[in-house]
């Protein structure tokens, strides 16, 4: 029997784990445009393309395999240092290669061979908790989880502050020679005081390696390896390509107010992150996949409502959080990023079918076309229309996906879904964000339209919670 309360706690507990960091950093945002120039900007936004990148490389789909394989086998140890070994070894590789040819691999991607050393030292932090970490999500030790996640972002804020804050307050020079070095040291400080905290780990874990288990979690998740690039292309080569078809300053203040999109970006991480494990461990109940239509129409509810609040208060939001003018001029942006995250989220609920039928490589083919559609609308769209061009070719990416797999779940995995619903949603709130921002204007009518629609979700959905939290309550009164 679904549990609605349950699960709504458990996303909140391991999504806030994301929330909150996530957050706590976007709080740096306006720290960040007020103290990088837009170019030091576009080199910080550089930085973390590249970890993306780097990051996809380097855990090859694993976290997602361990989930499956550890939920579904008897030998769960097994499972563990499989894993565990894999990422180990590889990583090791990987960093000494890279390392011993830091200054021709940082010349080949663009980026100061000082930089790149601290970039290959987040990614060896980084990678190395990615199996105790999903090991703590496993075995529902939440409490861990978020601690440690807090306390990385606690230290990368604290010395964010100290860098370009505090120390600048009484040594103005500070900043002069490069700036934006102090984000990458804050980033790399953080990440190896996590990983301090979780070696214990590695003494606790059953050294365990099987050769055919190795192969069946590398051939599961390898395709997401390969989805993982393409979602990189999808989040990131627009701003590699407004930097070469324009220049570092658009590229810089394009990818400022790509931040405000994060809204949208931490309700679909934290709720990926929750409900991922809840999606594979409910797969044997009868009632799945009515549960996996009734969870994607409350998800659709909470992002159109999400969407739309966000164009209600744009305006007090660009003043208060982008505190530097010359990043405004792409503020037009962020309606469309935030839909096209929304479109993401959706295509996450979707991709359930791929990942219980065990056919990843559907969702890398899927994620490929994405990737490719990306590519050829920037190729058409920057040089046509400018930065614009590139929202466009991100909302058109993501909305292809979810609806390609929308398609193709119908045929392997079935779903009932409430599309009617959903595409009211979904239409009324561009609907009324259109209409707030490009006509209306008005901070208090746009309240009254938030309002508005979600006594239309209330009403539409109100004899459905009822009943469901009715059940529930009968299910825990019976217990």
């Amino acid at each position: 029997m679904f549990n609605p309360r349950q699960f709504i706690k458990e996303t909140f507990t391991y999504g806030a784990a994301t929330i909150i960091p996530r957050v706590l950093n976007f709080l740096l945002v306006p720290l960040h445009t007020q103290s990088l120039p837009v170019t030091g900007y576009a080199e910080n936004t550089t930085f973390y393309i590249y970890a993306a990148f780097f990051n996809i490389l380097l855990t090859y789909g694993m976290e997602t395999s361990f989930f499956r394989f550890f939920s579904s086998s008897d030998y769960k140890d097994r499972v563990l240092g499989t894993a565990t070994i894999s990422l180990l070894t590889t990583t090791t590789i990987v960093f000494v290669l890279l390392f011993t040819q830091a200054n021709t691999t940082a010349e080949a991607v663009g980026m100061r061979s000082h930089h790149f050393i601290l970039l290959l030292g987040v990614l060896l932090c980084d990678t190395l908790v990615v199996i105790p970490f999903a090991y703590l999500r496993a075995t529902g030790k939440s409490s861990r989880f978020t601690s440690l996640k807090l306390l990385n972002v606690g230290v990368y804020v604290g010395l964010n502050l100290l860098f370009l804050w505090w120390i600048p307050k009484g040594d103005q020079s500070f900043l002069n020679d490069d700036p934006v070095q102090y984000v990458f040291i804050a980033n790399l400080a953080a990440s190896l005081f996590v990983l301090l905290f979780l070696i214990p780990f590695y003494f606790r874990v059953r050294w365990q390696w099987n050769r055919t288990l190795q192969g069946q979690m590398l051939r599961y998740g390898g395709p997401i390896m390969f989805a993982g690039f393409a979602f990189v292309i999808n989040e990131n080569f627009d701003k590699l390509l407004i930097r070469h078809y324009i220049d570092d300053a658009t590229m810089g203040a394009y990818s400022g107010c790509y931040k405000l999109a994060v809204f949208m970006t931490l309700f679909v991480q934290a709720f990926r992150l929750g409900a991922e494990p809840f999606f594979f461990a409910y797969a044997k109940q009868k009632n799945a996949p009515q549960v996996y239509a009734l969870i994607l129409k409350y998800f659709v509810l909470c992002g159109s409502v999400l969407f739309l609040g966000v164009c209600v208060f744009l305006e007090p939001l660009k003043v208060l959080l982008i505190r530097n003018e010359s990043y405004w001029i792409a503020m037009q942006i962020v309606p469309l990023i935030l839909f096209a995250n929304l479109f993401l989220g959706i295509y996450h609920n979707l991709s359930i079918w791929y990942k219980l039928t065990d056919r990843t490589s559907m969702g890398m083919y899927i994620s490929f076309g994405g990737a490719l559609a990306t590519i050829g609308l920037n190729l058409w769209l920057i040089p046509t229309i400018g930065f614009m061009g590139a929202a466009w070719a991100t909302l058109i990416a993501y909305g292809s996906m979810a609806g390609v797999s929308y398609m193709l779940g119908r045929r392997y995995y079935p779903i009932p879904y409430h599309v009617g619903r959903l595409l009211l949603y979904l239409s009324v709130s561009v609907g009324m964000g259109w209409l707030l921002i490009q006509q209306i204007g008005n901070l208090w009518m746009g309240t009254l339209m938030l309002f508005v629609f979600l006594l239309l979700g209330l009403l539409l959905e109100k004899d459905e919670l009822k009943q469901l939290f009715a059940n529930d309550h009968s299910n825990r009164k019976s217990i």
